[in-house]
């Protein structure tokens, strides 16, 4: 099997849809049904061409089975089988990187989420807006591990990221697709798109959602992601601010602790000059001074190391260090162009160049 031209998946070759449904799925046997049945009919309701990306993130429980058979009758359906739990933020990786539509759609398998409101995220997504967040306004679940701990995190990302939304935590989310194509996703980062999107300039916006218990098991959540949340923080907060220019990150850090160093410098002359016995009097000084020097030549070339692989970083991938929203010329618009213009043909006619040809072992 290959790959066609456009580098996406098999199926890409046949008319692309609209709307790209991506739901990630683990355990969740008992909602699929009623899960696919809500997503059939909302999407009917549209109007528009659709597929519905099922992703199987290592179910032992007879998921994978469940979806096989919708699979088999509804030609809407895409079904991914990932081969092991990896996690929700790889899982929607996979779904996003499958999914072939200009809208994709993102949502819990569990049925915490309402597919009758894609309606509405749809309608956002029309207005203009890149990225259109479902925000839980009413909680239903536990004040102690869920509600405080989630109202800490989203202060924080709200603050660090300035992206203001209330709640990055949940999944349900639309995109235009020209937003995901700049973005890849790591560790736990899925709950941070708004704020990786912000950084490429995307118009984000929020709903109010319904907030549903899951019908059919218990959640998994549990305070242990809320501290791998704070943990990620730190990253998006380099990546916001410093990805392009990490020695100025690294710098202040070194500059302080070298203008430190210079003051103990100054005080501890001073006091030789005096006639004082600096070893005998000032011993521990001295040597807090040596190591905040040591240390501001630490950061410093720390943050000179970060820099030539930033350059590497950017360069090995010809990757740009901006984004593009739109390209318009004699009427025509292209939206994206995330890495370099492949479909800058339309502009010049002239024919991208052939992608390389991937074969799929059976």
């Amino acid at each position: 099997m290959t790959t066609p031209e456009n580098g996406q998946n098999p199926a890409s070759a046949e008319s692309a849809p609209w709307f790209s449904m991506v739901v990630p799925m683990y355990n969740e046997r008992e909602s699929v049904s009623e899960l696919h049945a809500g997503l059939q009919r909302n999407f009917i309701s549209l109007g528009r061409s659709y597929e519905i990306i099922y992703i199987d993130d290592g179910s032992t429980d007879g998921t994978f089975d469940a979806l096989t058979k919708i699979a088999a009758t509804d030609p809407h359906v895409v079904l991914i089988k990932l081969r092991r739990n990896f996690g929700q933020t790889p899982a929607l990786a996979a779904g996003f990187d499958y999914a072939r539509g200009e809208i994709i759609i993102a949502m819990d398998g569990d049925l915490q989420h309402d597919p009758d409101e894609i309606p509405r995220f749809v309608a956002e997504i029309e207005k203009g807006f890149d990225v259109v967040s479902g925000w839980r306004q009413k909680r239903v679940d536990g004040l102690f591990l869920r509600r405080i701990p989630s109202a800490t995190a989203n202060w924080l990302i709200r603050k660090i990221s300035g992206v203001e939304i209330h709640d990055f935590g949940t999944t349900f989310k639309a995109y235009r697709r020209d937003v995901l194509d700049h973005l890849n996703l790591y560790g736990d980062s899925h709950r941070f798109i708004p704020a990786l999107a912000a950084m490429s300039g995307a118009t984000i916006t929020e709903i109010p959602i319904k907030n549903i218990q899951a019908p059919y098991r218990a959640s998994n959540y549990g305070i242990g992601r809320t501290f791998r949340v704070m943990l990620d923080l730190l990253t998006i907060k380099f990546l916001n601010s410093y990805l392009t220019r990490p020695l100025h990150f690294f710098g202040k850090i070194g500059l302080v602790h070298f203008v430190l160093a210079f003051a103990i410098g100054i005080f501890l002359l001073v006091e030789k000059l005096r006639g004082m016995s600096i070893l005998e009097t000032h011993g521990p000084l001295l040597i807090l001074g040596a190591m905040l020097l040591m240390m501001s030549m630490m950061f410093f070339s720390t943050g000179l190391i970060a820099e030539l692989i930033s350059r590497v970083y950017f360069e090995a991938q010809h990757k740009p260090v901006y984004a593009v929203r739109e390209i318009r010329r004699l009427g025509s618009v292209v939206r994206g162009l995330p890495i370099r213009p492949r479909r800058v043909a339309m502009f010049t006619g002239t024919p991208p160049a052939e992608e390389q040809v991937v074969r799929e072992s059976q």
